[in-house]
């Protein structure tokens, strides 16, 4: 739960900054550096009714094909 005097999208950008860090420092200098690319996905799914399933599988799959359509335009830059 997040205390209402903090921004939802301010939350997740600090967790999603915070947690590429780590995992960069941790599994990242053994393979391949990470620095000035993006880990996470852009978006982030926020739901304050309750939890539903398929629609946070729906979300997943819609942030794929999202995913996939961004990296093919940047191949053409």
């Amino acid at each position: 739960m997040i205390p209402p005097k903090y921004a939802v999208s301010q939350v997740v950008g600090y967790i999603k900054g915070k947690s590429a860090i780590h995992l960069a420092r941790v599994y990242g200098e053994r393979r391949r550096s990470f620095v000035g690319q993006p880990f996470w996905a852009r978006g982030y799914f926020v739901s304050t009714v309750g939890r539903d399933e398929e629609l946070i599988r729906e979300y997943i799959r819609n942030q794929e094909q999202e995913d996939a359509r961004l990296e093919q335009l940047n191949l053409w830059q």
